[in-house]
This record gives C-alpha cells, structure tokens and sequence, in this order.
C-alpha cells in the first residue's frame, strides 16, 4: 500500500480582516451621526429648562421684593444675587449658557425679565425667553415654525 503524504491543514490566521475591520467603522459612524444630534437636542433642552427656572426665580424674587418695599428691583443685589449690575449667567460648571437680565420700568413698578442664549445654546431654536411682572411669558428671536408654547 502506497500512502500519500498529504499536507497538513493549515490553520486559518486569528483576527480580523481589513473589510471586516471597515464595516465594523462603518456602522460605528452611522450609529454617531444618528446619535450625536440627538444628545445635543437634549443637551440643549436640558439647558431651556435651567433658563426657564432661572426667570421663574427671579419673579420670586421680584414679587418677594414687591411685597416688601412696594417697588421692583433693577438690580442683581435688590434681588439677592451676587454681583452689581446685570447680566447673570446662567452656567453648567465655567460655561455660562443663557445671560439673565432685567428691566426695570419707571416708576419701579413693573419689569422685564429677559434669559438670552449666549456660547454653545446661541443657536437654539427658540431663541430668548422673557417673563414680565404680570406673569406673562414669551421668546424672542425663535426659529420659523417654532411655537412660543414648545419652548415654554
């Protein structure tokens, strides 16, 4: 009996190949560029609500301040915020986000609440939110199609 040598099988060489490596990236990709939009939208919500609480606070503020002395106050110490003048940042860690400001009227008996969107939040759809002495709310400078009730 004659026997043939036959080789021995070769091994197949662990890991991954080049195509298998660039779908790999590929999906990777499409899966950032579906989410990365998504985050910052909710990154940017997030921050809408912190503006929204930051004029809600200063009315408390006014109105406490009314209740007191019969005026309004125009100025960040009147209402019990550091600093001398405004505008007061709205900020998340040293990044400021919105700038809070206030006009007072003349006499002190109304005011004009104003969150502007400043940094990284300046290109928000809705724009600036303001809050006056009679409770009512409103944006400025909002995106077309957008609704002052979405942002609010």
């Amino acid at each position: 009996m004659n026997q043939t040598a036959f080789p021995s099988p070769r091994r197949a060489a662990a890991g991954f190949t080049l195509i298998e490596l660039m779908i790999a990236v590929a999906i990777a990709a499409i899966l950032a560029a579906i989410a990365y939009p998504s985050y910052t939208e909710h990154v940017r919500k997030s921050r809408r609500t912190d503006a929204r609480t930051a004029l809600l606070d200063l009315a408390a503020r006014q109105e406490r301040l009314f209740s007191t002395q019969n005026v309004y106050g125009g100025t960040p110490a009147a209402l019990g915020y550091a600093g001398a003048a405004f505008p007061v940042q709205i900020q998340s860690g040293a990044q400021a986000y919105y700038q809070l400001t206030v006009v007072a009227g003349n006499p002190a008996t109304s005011y004009t609440a104003t969150a502007t969107p400043v940094g990284a939040q300046a290109g928000d759809d809705c724009g600036s939110y303001t809050l006056n002495h009679l409770g009512l709310q409103g944006n400025t400078g909002m995106r077309a199609g957008v609704a002052s009730a979405q942002c609010w």
